[in-house]
């Protein structure tokens, strides 16, 4: 199941760059009571995902030579940006990650119903469930975000 493996093992990367990211933006944004406490919850929750994930890996194995989310952290997140829009630029490019990880975690779901895996399916779907709350909390983020952001003056 060598595409199975390919998926898995974006799953496991991408989880690790969104889980790095947000405890790069907590950081960064630590004046934010808020961000800081929320994206380290978040974070926690995809090392979660990462850890439920080691028997799919160890069952399926796991395609090493994935580098997209790295990439888009890499260009995104590996600073924070300063200020108010600062802070909704980094919001915007962790939705843009966290969207890749929930993706990733659909077609996962898929290929475990095809294999009849149901450890795999509860792994994806409970996964995908906290992506699901994760994008939201930054897609609410966001919308209390902009308006500081985008019409006050600094």
């Amino acid at each position: 199941m060598p595409h199975l493996a390919t998926y898995v093992g974006l799953a496991d990367h991408s989880e690790k760059t969104l889980a790095n990211s947000l405890r790069t933006v907590a950081a960064g944004h630590a004046r934010h009571a808020d961000v800081f406490h929320t994206c380290h919850t978040l974070a926690g929750w995809s090392d979660e995902h990462r850890r439920d994930l080691e028997p799919v890996v160890e069952r399926y194995g796991e395609q090493d030579d994935l580098d997209e989310p790295e990439r888009l952290r890499a260009n995104g997140l590996s600073c924070v940006r300063d200020g108010e829009i600062g802070l909704l630029r980094d919001l915007q490019d962790l939705h843009v990650l966290a969207t890749l990880v929930q993706t990733t975690w659909t077609v996962i779901a898929q290929g475990a119903m095809g294999l009849r895996d149901h450890q795999l399916l509860d792994i994806a779907r409970r996964s995908n469930a906290h992506t699901s709350r994760q994008l939201t909390w930054l897609n609410t983020r966001m919308k209390q975000a902009a308006p500081q952001a985008l019409i006050v003056t600094p």
